[in-house]
């Protein structure tokens, strides 16, 4: 039978950095599209795959090519990690279905399946910080993510603390001014408690993924100003 220890394993030698898993019961009521997505699950794997910092120290002001070819190979990474363990939980007998890892399905409120952010820290890969992305211990916010949605009873992680603090790097380098610098214990009640959503969504939309040489709604800037994970100069 799957453990937890062996999903872990499989994991990392197909390429992951981080591994988390999760109950359910900690995210009831998240949303999802559809509605009801995770009804047939108990369990969520989550897993991280590193961006190379040095990518987000060319990152000024705006997002580059070179991020953008980075994420997009990042993402592929997560998906064929996930085909792979989604393929063995199914051959051990379990239920399991892969969330891609990038993949907006409304775009009027810029929602993908699932919020993979509250997905990994539920599952103690890191916190959510002022900018609302997952900021890990070991690499910040220099992470993508992807979920896998399971039946296999497998142990969940311990939750990690918010670990913020004070600081407002962040919040002072966004592009669009889209971060109200907030602090939480666990998470914001709502995405408007933490952000300008409209200012961040207007910023990438209407500007960097109109640019030719990048084309995607990405930015990068308030990852860059992360101090965690941050390379040692």
């Amino acid at each position: 039978m799957a453990s937890a220890l062996e999903i872990k394993r499989k994991a990392i030698e197909l390429g992951a950095d981080l591994v988390g898993i999760t109950d359910l019961k900690r995210v009831e009521g998240l949303p999802t599209i559809p509605y009801g997505l995770m009804d047939p699950y108990t369990h969520a794997v989550v897993i991280a795959v590193a961006i190379s910092p040095d990518i987000f120290e060319q990152i000024t002001n705006e997002p580059t090519p070179l991020y953008l070819h980075h994420y997009q190979t990042v993402n592929n990474l997560l998906d064929n990690i996930n085909l792979s363990l989604q393929r063995e939980l199914i051959h051990e007998g379990f239920r399991a279905l892969f969330i891609p890892a990038s993949q907006i399905v409304d775009k009027v409120n810029w929602m993908g399946h699932i919020s993979h952010k509250a997905m990994a820290k539920a599952a103690g890969l890191g916190w959510q910080g002022k900018s609302l992305l997952l900021v890990t211990p070991e690499y910040g916010p220099r992470v993508r993510l992807a979920t896998l949605l399971t039946n296999a009873p497998l142990e969940p992680d311990p939750m990690v603390s918010n670990r913020c603090g004070t600081c407002k790097k962040c919040q002072d380098a966004c592009p669009a001014s889209a971060i109200k610098g907030r602090l939480w214990k666990d998470h914001p009640q709502s995405r408007e408690e933490a952000l300008h959503f409209s200012l961040c969504v207007e910023k990438v939309n209407e500007d960097f993924a109109k640019r030719p040489e990048i084309g995607k709604p990405i930015c990068g800037v308030c990852i860059r100003a992360c101090p965690w994970g941050k390379p040692k100069s």
